[in-house]
């Protein structure tokens, strides 16, 4: 995809040490990419974020990790990432990262997603069975065949203005997220504090690259070890959606979180521990 837009800068925040971030030219779409070198000899974790969702919102898990190195981006029209010249679909995303991989130097990684970059996730796996090894997914769903959450919250997840107006976001966080929002209020300060808002255009090509999207017809066919997280008091994705591709992905582990949907976020040092677990036991 070529972009017809200028780069944007790199946001003027210093990164955490360890995490470097750089703009990339790939194939003619500018991506804004953040990279956590670990220990040598370490396949690299490639993730997508969630709907709206910029790369420094996925800074608390990547330091957590401790041995693990990491490839995450900004999708276009997100964060730093310039708008696409055309639409995408979840294929498109995904050779898009397998060729941002590539670049990169990498003939294989383990790849995870959370909530709609699950989705994505679930596509690359398949797309491309020989460059995936491993993969994570997190409080995410089989696409349009999902068990859907309550109605309210759903049509405010529409909305983009839960990344525009941080006094909004603080307002709806634990109703929308559950778990250790609706315990602790205060969790979303840091949380709104990372937030880097997208264009209203971008937000859309996210929804619509889903729309009609399912991975049911092709679960079945992958053959990556796959561990599924999913959070017990999850607003958006019911605890359904993850046995459901517990029960149709052949070699998959589900294990359940007393909390709710982004659980990644309020406790990145558990989540990053169970992660990495999973992927050094296929070392």
């Amino acid at each position: 995809m070529a972009t017809t837009a200028e780069p944007k800068a790199a946001d003027s925040a210093t990164p955490p040490e360890g995490i470097r971030v750089e703009m990339m030219n790939v194939r003619g779409q500018m991506l804004r990419v953040a990279i956590k070198e670990g220990r040598a000899g370490r396949r690299p974790l490639l993730m997508f974020n969630g709907i709206g969702a910029n790369l420094e919102l996925g800074f608390p898990f990547l330091e957590a990790l401790k041995e693990t190195p990491v490839i995450l981006f900004d999708v276009p029209g997100v964060g730093g990432s310039p708008m696409p010249r055309l639409p995408y679909r979840p294929p498109t995303l995904a050779r898009l990262a397998k060729n941002l991989v590539k670049m990169l130097g990498h003939d294989e990684v383990d790849v995870s997603g959370v909530s709609w970059g699950g989705g994505l996730a679930q596509q690359f796996a398949y797309q491309y069975p020989r460059l995936c090894r491993r993969l994570v997914l997190v409080a995410t769903s089989s696409g349009w065949t999902m068990v859907p959450g309550k109605p309210g919250v759903l049509s405010k997840m529409a909305s983009i203005k839960r990344y525009t107006d941080k006094g909004y976001m603080r307002s709806i966080a634990s109703e929308i997220y559950g778990g250790d929002f609706r315990r602790d209020p205060t969790l979303i300060e840091s949380h709104a504090a990372g937030m880097r808002p997208s264009s209203n255009a971008g937000y859309m090509l996210q929804l619509l690259a889903m729309t009609g999207w399912t991975s049911v017809p092709f679960l079945w066919r992958l053959r990556q070890p796959t561990l599924i997280l999913s959070g017990t008091d999850d607003p958006l994705i019911p605890v359904a959606n993850a046995r459901l591709l517990h029960r149709l992905i052949p070699d998959s582990r589900l294990e359940l979180i007393d909390n709710g949907h982004l659980f990644v976020v309020t406790r990145p040092k558990e989540t990053a521990e169970m992660v990495e677990s999973f992927l050094l036991e296929g070392h």
